[in-house]
């Protein structure tokens, strides 16, 4: 049966005779659409902390997404990694605001590289502007087969980064911030220790200045005026 507001509840004689009743759906305080304690209470849309869950719901600080690919203007194929995602917060009258900011690396994998530092109040839009700003800064380094031309220490700020060649089949050794830059720019095997900071932008500046250094003996040679001997291969004596 159902009392005057609506509701139905379950008689007496359904209860004694375990006949199926329906449960009464309870009142907009307890079960309702919002959770447990009444219509978007606590336990609401998103949980105890809200639209996007707890503390840091979107974009957590420190978050690192998935690195994805992109097409540049001239229709080559660009890979784009988020190396780090920072959130800041400014407390107003009536609670707080917050920015993002996304350091984002481009690069084609063919010597070609881009670091940019996008800023918005989403994360969205803070990667995006990071991927335009890197695209726009992309510069060519100089390489040997798929590994470096010689070693090299580079810094910047109290950030420190030894870079080495490595023979082939060596693989990437280095950290995610690293080798986010390292794979970008289509390098497959390098040897590498970073022995400062461990400040993320710092680490990927330190990283870009240390491949831009970079130089071929044929750019050595020619600067300086110098042509390479060639050597000729040393023949093998034979036996009578």
């Amino acid at each position: 049966m159902a009392n005057e507001s609506g509701t139905e509840v379950i008689t007496k004689e359904a209860a004694a005779t375990g006949s199926p009743a329906t449960a009464a759906p309870a009142r907009y305080g307890g079960g309702g659409p919002g959770g447990q304690r009444g219509g978007g209470g606590r336990g609401g849309f998103g949980g105890g902390g809200g639209f996007g869950g707890g503390r840091g719901g979107v974009g957590g600080r420190g978050r690192r997404p998935d690195s994805d690919q992109g097409f540049d203007s001239k229709g080559e194929d660009l890979v784009e990694k988020v190396v780090f995602i920072n959130r800041s917060s400014k407390v107003v009258k009536g609670g707080r605001r917050f920015k993002f900011s996304a350091l984002v690396v481009v690069g084609d994998k063919k010597g070609k590289v881009g670091l940019g530092l996008g800023k918005a109040t989403e994360v969205s839009d803070a990667i995006r502007r990071g991927g335009e700003l890197a695209r726009r800064k992309m510069v060519s380094v100089s390489l040997k087969d798929a590994t470096i031309p010689h070693e090299i220490l580079c810094e910047f700020d109290g950030a420190k980064i030894i870079l080495r060649p490595a023979s082939p089949g060596t693989g990437i050794i280095a950290g995610k911030t690293v080798r986010a830059v390292l794979e970008s720019v289509g390098i497959r095997d390098i040897l590498t220790k970073s022995l400062g900071s461990k400040n993320a932008a710092n680490v990927v500046k330190a990283t870009m200045s240390g491949l831009l250094k970079l130089r071929l003996r044929e750019a050595i040679y020619k600067s300086r005026g110098l042509e390479i001997k060639k050597v000729a291969t040393p023949v093998l004596p034979t036996s009578n």
